[in-house]
């Protein structure tokens, strides 16, 4: 009996270690808000008033930011690989909160573009990476059931986020929710997430879960990065999502003009965000 009790605690152990690493993953998801399309949607408004920016010009400096971020979530993964996802994470947690930090002081276009080029890096590129990651490294067999629960809890994450730093926007200005948010993920998000997060189900004592006696753990249908490129399945996926992505990107940044043009206020405008 008393074995069965010690295995008992080890495995219910296991399963909160397993999925305390998907609330911390999800966390760090809803923690790339300010890299996002959507997060930046909230501030372009007044950004626009307060540095005297036409929407054209500052259209093209997110299109630039964008394409030149996507760049930085290359090579993510084999970092993680080589050094675990508990300093990739944590670092990049702490870098996205200094970088909103500095962005809530810029008072120049020179400036603006590149704190906005690093916070669609950091956060939209590298982070979402990581963030995912850090979800695969700890699932294997229930993965799906995993991934289902991360996409929940960020879901739930974006839908209080967007309300509230859309109401700090409102009473107290850009700036300052910016810095707030930079504050809450240096301070707040990233320490949690140094004491918390473990790389591998083995760093924490524990066996994955999809192995058993014999597996390898590797499957059948494995690509490499060579090979997926070769497969049409990658491009029809890559093409459709980055078709949305520069729809939704396009209407997301300005969508707060789009809709007080049509005599919608700015509160139902986060209200929409919350919903979608």
């Amino acid at each position: 009996m008393g074995g069965a009790g010690i295995s008992s605690a080890i495995e219910k152990h296991g399963f909160a270690t397993r999925w305390v690493q998907v609330w911390l993953a999800a966390a760090a998801m809803v923690g790339t808000l300010p890299g996002r399309t959507q997060g930046l949607g909230l501030i372009t408004e007044p950004l626009l008033k307060s540095l005297r920016i036409g929407r054209a010009h500052y259209a093209e400096l997110n299109l630039w930011a964008t394409l030149i971020g996507a760049l930085f979530a290359i090579g993510v993964g084999r970092l993680i690989d080589r050094i675990g996802s508990r300093l990739v994470v944590t670092g990049l947690v702490l870098s996205l909160g200094v970088i909103t930090l500095a962005m809530s002081g810029v008072a120049g276009i020179a400036a603006l573009a590149v704190w906005l080029t690093l916070t669609r890096g950091v956060g939209q590129g590298a982070l979402s990476v990581a963030s995912q990651a850090l979800v695969g490294k700890w699932f294997s067999r229930r993965l799906g059931s995993a991934m289902a629960a991360f996409s929940i809890i960020l879901s739930i994450g974006f839908m209080a986020a967007f309300p509230i730093v859309g109401a700090i926007v409102q009473k107290s200005g850009w700036r300052t929710a910016w810095a707030d948010i930079g504050w809450a993920l240096a301070i707040g998000l990233a320490p949690l997430c140094w004491l918390a997060i473990r790389s591998t189900p083995e760093q924490a004592g524990l066996a994955p879960d999809d192995l058993t006696v014999g597996d390898t753990g590797s499957g059948s249908n494995a690509f490499t990065l060579l090979q997926a490129l070769r497969t049409p399945a990658f491009w029809a996926i890559g093409f459709c999502s980055s078709a949305y992505g520069l729809i939704a990107s396009g209407i997301g940044l300005f969508n707060e003009n789009i809709l007080s043009e049509r005599g919608i206020a700015a509160e139902v405008y986060y209200g929409t965000l919350v919903i979608t």
